[in-house]
């Protein structure tokens, strides 16, 4: 496959099935008259925009393989980039009913392990260049992102902590204490399920981690998953605005009111006073570090620097 371009999609023309761009559908509909949603959404895009164009040098052409995170439903137009860690299998299991032809029609009564079986939905890189490009010039592109050291803690609970993930404790655990562990046990290298979050910071941070391999997919950067400087998104969903951003895009879709987005478990979630305690025994030297790793994240998206950080 040759390498395509995404400047015509930059005009962000989305047509839907009504022919009318998400724009127009807005100013047609009382519901959304004079939204503040709406210029919300329109104060996102502008931000992204100018941080892009500030930081930006060099655009360049995007590859089938970084679409591979952008789901397709070709029934409503729309085009979802999913980020680990920010309501994504909850998206999924919504965008499994808008795509099923009325097989689903409860997102909650979807298993979350089927939510991501690939071969349930369909991704923007298994389309020819022709349908690529027709997609991203016509398609409503939304993402949700997330606090960037928020998410990185709550991947780091998930994936780390819980006794059943044993695949990455024996894929990334393993080594993470290998490389970063003064004298481990026998046990840990084998089983690599006791990983500190200050290993897994020295992990994140050492050069020969990406020179070996890109990021998982739950620790990697949004703009590295999502391409918001060469995609350029209709929404920009926030996870501290889950609720209202999933109703916002699933009206302008004309998604079929039935279709609710899950609401979220509040019971085991990572939150602000949680990644700061995670972050007590960093030193201000590996704060500094890591927040520069992940800055281009707090910057796209408007996110400040935490205030327990020591790196000021």
């Amino acid at each position: 496959l040759t390498p395509f371009s995404a400047s015509e999609e930059m005009r962000s023309t989305w047509q839907g099935k009504a022919g009318r761009s998400p724009l127009q559908a807005l100013y047609e509909s009382d519901q959304f008259e004079q939204s503040s949603l709406q210029a919300v959404h329109q104060q996102r895009r502008e931000m992204l925009s100018n941080i892009c164009s500030r930081y930006t040098r060099k655009r360049r052409l995007l590859q089938p393989d970084d679409l591979r995170h952008l789901v397709v439903d070709d029934t409503h137009g729309l085009l979802y980039c999913y980020v680990p860690k920010v309501a994504c299998t909850n998206w999924k299991r919504v965008m499994m009913v808008l795509t099923g032809q009325g097989k689903y029609q409860d997102p909650l009564d979807i298993p979350a392990h089927e939510a991501h079986v690939p071969s349930n939905l369909r991704t923007l890189s298994e389309y020819s260049v022709p349908e690529i490009n027709y997609r991203l010039r016509s398609y409503l592109k939304f993402v949700f992102v997330r606090e960037p050291f928020e998410r990185l803690v709550s991947a780091y609970r998930n994936k780390f902590t819980l006794s059943y993930n044993t695949a990455f404790h024996k894929r990334y655990g393993t080594k993470i204490i290998r490389r970063h562990r003064q004298e481990p046990s026998d046990r840990a290298l084998e089983r690599g399920d006791d990983v500190r979050f200050e290993e897994f910071v020295y992990y994140l941070l050492d050069p020969r981690t990406q020179q070996e391999e890109p990021f998982n997919e739950h620790w990697e950067r949004v703009h590295s998953l999502c391409h918001p400087c060469i995609i350029h998104y209709d929404v920009v969903g926030k996870y501290e605005t889950l609720a209202e951003d999933a109703n916002y895009i699933l009206q302008l879709v004309g998604a079929d009111t039935s279709v609710k987005f899950p609401a979220s478990s509040k019971t085991t979630r990572t939150t602000d006073d949680m990644t700061a305690q995670f972050f007590q025994d960093i030193s201000p030297f590996y704060q500094r570090r890591l927040f520069n790793l992940y800055k281009m994240d707090y910057l796209l998206f408007n996110y400040s620097i935490p205030s327990y950080l020591r790196i000021r």
